[in-house]
């Protein structure tokens, strides 16, 4: 048995767990989910020794252990395998998967050794690669084998997995509960925590719900149902973070997006309608496919086939200076590394954008023309700054507004958002939050895409769910509730009670 009692964790003033309480018995797989920011990434990396706690103790059967290191971990014997990969893409697969575990003979690396022991485990996993290959060359889902693969040698009491097959096939993903079955069967304890019901439902035999960084339901999963998982993820919303819809400025009125039968990617057959003054949401696990229809929506990726029909009255643009001079704006998720150029100054940052993307006039960078939007900025949307100041200067929700601003200054037409309002606090994220409904007011096409169902349902028109790739379902009105939106990224399914009642034959009218 291994179990974690009262653990708490703060980030400054964030509260990221508080009274944590998890008991994995051994031999058994144990799924941990929650919604965005539930604290279960946060768990994850106090077991694995990445991070300490400010209180709380971790057990191994009646010992109480300390965990304040990866070297820690591995000392007790928990195995990780994080969201994000740790593999070193210019090194070998046989280099990743004994890494600082390097057998010896007579004092040497035993590369002999190395490859008799990989070859069994490949074939454990059915994983058909070149071990001398560079990892960088391996797709995503064959990566993913060789991260589970390094965590599987080091014969681990606890294998804690955190969203293990967010790059993997359906078939790849099958294999996996095999591999964790017999794992199981060998008397390795398995947490494996997941966004995807289908899959916990599938492989779990006790379920725990967390929920604002506390364990809030923990179950048999033979005894829960998916709706129980997600009225526990759901609880208490508070909707005031979120401000009305405003009028729209009828001034200003812009031709549709039309999207017929869009692949390409990870999204197959994608049909959808977006309007003028429009919020779209779009949900969808990562690796659904909404990332993908971004990067063909921007410029960033080809499709393989379909038709679309963007404001401007034609189809895809070729890459992204395109986009930005056909009236096409992107919102990154991560703004520090695809967003934003941290060490330049606010005025570079939002001149670059409205420069690059002008369609008349000179195309030369203007410090005073930039200095001028900076400016003009800092005071809309009340960022506190400089112009001439470093964006890494900034507070994550002041950093948000910068990679809004800049685009507001080309003035868009579509605005693609993903997760625009991730990572930054809940002050910043109402003033995000009231500038995507001011954009939509002003006639922009607002394609939002979120990790939380709240902020879907709460600033949105319409939704679109993405799951495998495919539109599971489009919501309005009544239909868009949290708990549906979770239902359909999670399984593809609607609710019981929100399918459409079939009619009985022979039954009167």
């Amino acid at each position: 048995m291994i179990s974690v009692r009262n653990l708490a964790m703060r980030y400054g003033g964030v509260v990221a767990l508080r009274d944590m309480n998890l008991s994995v018995g051994q031999g058994t797989i144990h799924a941990v989910v929650g919604e965005s920011g539930a604290g279960k990434s946060t768990l994850v990396k106090v077991l694995a020794g990445v991070l300490r706690p400010n209180s709380g103790t971790i057990r191994v059967g009646d010992q109480v252990v300390t965990v304040d290191s990866p070297i820690a971990a591995r000392k007790h014997s928990f195995g990780v395998v994080h969201q994000g990969l740790s593999l070193f893409a210019d090194r070998s697969v046989l280099a990743n998967l004994f890494v600082n575990r390097e057998p010896l003979r007579n004092g040497f690396v035993s590369r002999r050794e190395m490859e008799a022991r990989s070859r069994t485990l490949l074939r454990q996993l059915k994983l058909d690669v070149n071990v001398h290959a560079p990892v960088g060359q391996l797709g995503m889902g064959e990566r993913q084998y060789v991260e589970l693969g390094r965590a599987i040698l080091e014969g681990p009491r606890l294998l804690i997995l955190d969203e293990p097959n967010s790059a993997l096939d359906r078939r790849q993903t099958e294999h996996l509960f095999t591999v964790l079955s017999d794992l199981k069967a060998k008397g390795t304890s398995v947490l494996y925590v997941s966004h995807r019901l289908e899959d916990v439902f599938a492989i779990a035999d006790q379920v725990t719900v967390m929920r604002n960084g506390r364990d809030v339901l923990t179950s048999e999963r033979s005894a829960l149902s998916e709706a129980d998982v997600i009225d526990a993820m759901i609880g208490q919303q508070r909707d005031s973070l979120f401000p009305p819809a405003l009028p729209a400025n009828a001034s200003t009125i812009r031709p549709r997006i039309t999207v017929e039968g869009l692949s390409g990617g990870r999204i197959s057959g994608v049909s959808f309608t977006a309007r003028s003054g429009e919020i779209l949401g779009l949900a969808g696990l990562e690796g659904s496919g909404v990332e993908h229809l971004f990067e063909m929506l921007f410029g960033l990726r080809k499709a393989q086939s379909g038709r679309v029909r963007l404001p401007d009255g034609y189809g895809l643009p070729g890459n992204p200076t395109e986009a930005a001079r056909r009236g096409i704006g992107l919102v990154p998720a991560n703004r520090l590394c695809n967003g934003l150029m941290p060490d330049r100054s606010l005025a570079f940052n939002i001149g670059n954008i409205a420069t690059g993307a002008r369609n008349w006039g000179s195309r030369r960078y203007s410090p005073k023309a930039a200095i001028a939007a900076a400016a003009r900025q800092i005071d809309a949307l009340g960022i506190k700054g400089l112009p001439d100041a470093p964006v890494n200067s900034l507070l994550a929700g002041d950093q948000q507004k910068i990679v809004i601003a800049k685009w507001l200054e080309t003035a868009p037409q579509v605005l693609l958002l993903d997760n625009p309002a991730g990572g930054i606090e809940a002050a910043a994220k109402r003033k995000i939050y009231a500038l995507i409904r001011q954009m939509a007011a002003n006639g922009c096409i607002v394609l939002l895409r979120s990790v939380e169902p709240s902020e879907l349902t709460n600033l949105s028109n319409r939704v679109l769910v993405f799951h495998r790739g495919r539109v599971a379902g489009e919501l309005s009105g009544a239909e868009m509730k949290r708990r549906t939106v979770l239902q359909l990224t999670t399984t593809g399914e609607m609710p019981e009670a929100e399918r459409p009642k079939k009619k009985l034959v022979g039954a009167m009218a």
